[in-house]
Parts: C-alpha cells; sequence; structure tokens
C-alpha cells in the first residue's frame, strides 16, 4: 500500500518539488492549498492533468493552516504516514509590514498541526518543519551550525524560530518523531518573482529582449549561502526517513554576495550589469542579515546528502529558464495577434 503524505504549501516553490519527489516514489500525494480568486497552482500543473505524472496520486484540497479545526479534520481523515509544513509568509521583507499574520502562519500554523497530530494519537506519523538560516540572523559564530545559537532579525524569523522550537519541544514531550530542516537560501527557476535572486533573473531576461531599463536593489552587500531548490527537497524526504528524528543544517558551505548574483545573472546574459542596476533604499529592511553560511556536514554523513550543483550552474538555470519563458510568452503574443488577424 502506497505512502501518503500531507504538504502544507505545496504551491510554493519547495512544495512542488516535494510533490514531483514523492510521487516518483510512489506516495499518494495531498496539499493543502488556499481559497484565492484565481488559480494559483501553476507549479503544479504539469502534474496535476497528467496521470502519467502521477496526477491521479495528486490530490489538492483548500484550508488554511490559521484554522485549526481544519486541520485537525483533515489529519483525520487523511492520515498521512508523512508531513512536510512548508507553508509561510515567507518574504523577510514583507514580514516586518504584516508581521501579526506572519507569527499566525509561520508560528502558530506549526503548533495547530503537531497539536492536531498529538489529540489524534498520530504515533506513528512523522512531521517536518521548515525551518530557516533566517533565525541565525545576526549570526554568532561563521558558519553556522545545528547548535549555533539563533539571533532573527525579522517577524519572518522570529515566527520561524517559534515553529522549529515547537517541533522540538514535542518531540521531547511527547515522544514524536517531529524534525526540522535548517534550510539556506534555496532558488530555483520556481522562486517567487518578488525574491531577490528571481527579480534578478527576472530583470535579466526583460532588459536582454528591450523591455525594461533599470534593475533596482537594496542591499548588495548581503552575503547568503544559495543552494539549489531541488536538491533540497531530496534532504527533507531523507529526514524522514531516518531511525531518530532530529535537526539538520542543509547549505552549500558557500557564500555569495547578492552583488555576485547579480554579476553573474547579467554576464551569462551578455549585459553589463553596472548599466542597468540602482540602488533604492525602499528595499532596504529594517534590521539586515549580513551574512549567512551553512556547515551541513552533519546532514552528509548521517543522511548522505549533499549539494551537487554550484553557485554559477544555479544563476545559470535560472536566466535562462527566465529567458525562455519571456520567450515563450512574446511567441505567443504574436501567433495570438496573427489568429486574430
Amino acid at each position: 500500500m502506497a505512502k501518503k503524505a500531507l504538504i502544507t504549501g505545496i504551491t510554493g516553490q519547495d512544495g512542488s518539488y516535494l510533490a514531483e519527489l514523492l510521487l516518483d516514489k510512489g506516495y499518494e500525494v495531498y496539499g493543502i492549498i488556499r481559497r484565492a480568486s484565481t488559480f494559483n497552482t501553476q507549479r503544479l500543473d504539469h502534474i496535476y492533468h497528467d496521470p502519467h505524472e502521477g496526477g491521479n496520486r495528486l490530490h489538492l484540497i483548500y484550508g488554511d493552516l490559521s484554522d485549526a479545526g481544519f486541520i485537525y479534520g483533515a489529519l483525520s481523515s487523511i492520515k498521512p504516514d508523512e508531513i512536510y509544513n512548508l507553508a509561510a509568509q515567507s518574504h523577510v521583507r514583507v514580514s516586518f509590514d504584516i508581521p501579526e499574520y506572519s507569527g499566525d502562519i509561520d508560528a502558530l500554523g506549526a503548533v495547530r498541526i503537531l497539536e492536531a497530530m498529538h489529540r489524534l494519537g498520530m504515533k506513528d506519523t512523522r512531521f517536518y518543519q521548515a525551518s530557516s538560516s533566517e533565525m541565525f540572523g545576526k549570526v554568532q559564530e561563521v558558519p553556522q551550525t545545528e547548535t549555533t545559537s539563533f539571533y532573527p532579525r525579522s517577524p519572518y524569523s522570529v515566527a520561524k524560530l517559534y515553529g522549529h522550537w515547537i517541533t522540538k519541544n514535542y518531540r521531547e514531550s511527547y515522544d514524536m518523531f517531529a524534525c526540522s530542516g535548517i534550510l539556506f537560501n534555496h532558488e530555483s527557476p520556481r522562486r517567487g518573482e518578488t525574491f531577490v535572486t528571481r527579480k534578478v533573473t527576472r530583470a535579466v531576461a526583460h532588459i536582454q529582449a528591450g523591455l525594461q531599463d533599470k534593475l533596482y536593489m537594496g542591499n548588495l552587500d548581503a552575503k547568503r549561502d544559495w543552494g539549489y531548490a531541488k536538491e533540497y527537497v531530496e534532504a527533507m524526504w531523507l529526514m524522514l526517513q531516518q531511525d531518530k528524528p532530529d535537526d539538520y543544517v542543509i547549505a552549500t558551505g558557500e557564500t555569495h554576495t547578492v552583488q555576485e548574483f547579480v554579476e553573474q545573472a547579467f554576464a551569462h546574459a551578455g549585459l553589463d550589469w553596472k548599466k542597468y542596476v540602482e540602488f533604492d533604499e525602499r528595499y532596504l529592511r529594517p534590521a539586515e542579515v549580513d551574512l549567512l553560511i551553512g556547515d551541513s556536514s552533519k546532514a552528509q554523513k548521517e543522511l548522505g546528502w549533499k549539494p551537487k550543483t554550484t553557485f554559477k550552474e544555479l544563476v545559470k538555470i535560472m536566466v535562462e529558464a527566465d529567458i525562455k519563458e519571456l520567450n515563450d510568452q512574446l511567441k505567443g503574443k504574436v501567433q495570438t495577434k496573427r489568429e486574430v488577424v
């Protein structure tokens, strides 16, 4: 009988890659999506409408992590073997604008799931919590490991820290298989368009096509540890396959500035970034995180996981994907005009 997995945040970057991975492994996958006036399932459409891709084993249900009654009912009905809590208000800068909502979903959302599991007596169900390198914030040591002290610098990271600690608390209090993956920045062509890396690669495609003149950026000196999201979801799955639950840092162990990402992205398209990039203070955070670099040696030793895609390869993948997407859109518009004529 196929294992059943429940993914919150399934329509996001990580959720869509994780759904693909689990379907490839023969899972029955259930995903929670929020009701919206427009469809937001584009990252899953290639699976959902194709039974050969596992679409007949992918089930999407409407719900929200702010609704404890819904969560209790969903877990009671589905009885998943594994739960991956990836849903979040995940934009750090935006969390300063909506701190209460960020806390409700990112912090209390996790405890609502864990408490439902506890009340339902789901001793055999395994739980994964998506923690974040942003919890390290004003870093206390370099590089950051599973034992590094936390110093969150945004409403987002404070909320994520609650989710991280409450997961550990339920694990120790109720002997639950609950673990957290402290994932450092991970990107892909499926990254949301408001996140800095995707903002850059989309701008490169539009500037190259003559559709955009400038790219306005905030802090170019911030340093991040960037990996490939498609590889990072493999680590999530591996954590839930272990004999004992534990927390793991998932990272590349390399750090690059935002400016380096910009330089690589523009260079790949044959453009001089200095001609197009300008500073805009509106994109600065009230409290900045200057340096994040993770040590994933524990995950490499215990999970057998390690990053494969280099920084330059990741930038190339994203730039080429955005250029192709824009070209396809432009061809589609031309074709539509011809059909109208």
